[in-house]
């Protein structure tokens, strides 16, 4: 039986950036590692966008996993941030499961490293209380296709739906009436093909002006 096409909603969504720590990103092999970090920085870009509420978290950062990538440290400067002291699973930390509570979302936008651990427990878990749950492929990676696939298929098994950061933007946003030039900058900013787009469409505009 085909599953019911569930929609992002701005007014119920979160965002959790799980585990993009400068030691576990060494571990990305199933995507580039500049495309891989683009995609990053693009669904936080997104999160502030929408201004959806969002929240942090790293495990272990005193050992090998390092600190979180400090770009996206930036770009949130006042969401919640959750250092657990070694809780592989996040939904296994108390403060991080507050933090996502206190959202008010239902819907929870998940990305991080690597997919098969940092991504899909926590996804689980919180399909299991009842959240509908978004994983964003392109902004979570790991060690192989391989790997990749098993844990896409384990989630998506479980409730998950499966979109990219771009997928996700236009998703949230419906109509490109709301706002042209946002959604355009925010695409332009990390497809430089879409930048063609954009420059072509404003040069067009201008010229009716």
């Amino acid at each position: 039986m085909p599953t019911p096409y569930v929609r992002l909603d701005r007014d119920n969504a979160a965002v959790l950036l799980v585990d993009h720590q400068t030691g576990l990103l060494s571990l990305v092999r199933d995507i580039e590692p500049d495309k891989f970090k683009n995609n990053v920085l693009a669904l936080g870009d997104l999160a502030a966008y929408f201004k959806l509420p969002t929240i942090l978290t790293t495990s272990f950062e005193d050992g090998p996993n390092g600190p979180i990538v400090p770009e996206l440290k930036a770009q949130f400067p006042n969401a919640p941030f959750i250092a657990r002291p070694g809780q592989i699973n996040a939904w296994d930390n108390e403060d991080f499961v507050k933090a996502v509570k206190a959202t008010g979302r239902k819907q929870l936008i998940i990305a991080g490293v690597v997919t098969e651990v940092c991504v899909a427990f926590p996804a689980l878990s919180a399909l299991e209380e009842g959240y509908e749950v978004f994983v964003v492929t392109d902004a979570s990676g790991t060690f192989n296709a391989m790997t990749r696939d098993a844990a896409w298929r384990r989630m998506e098994a479980a409730g998950a739906q499966l979109m990219t950061w771009f997928g996700t933007a236009c998703e949230l946003h419906r109509d490109w009436r709301n706002d042209v030039e946002g959604l355009g900058t925010l695409l332009s900013n990390h497809i430089p093909d879409y930048r063609n787009l954009i420059t072509a469409y404003s040069t067009l505009k201008g010229a009716k002006a």
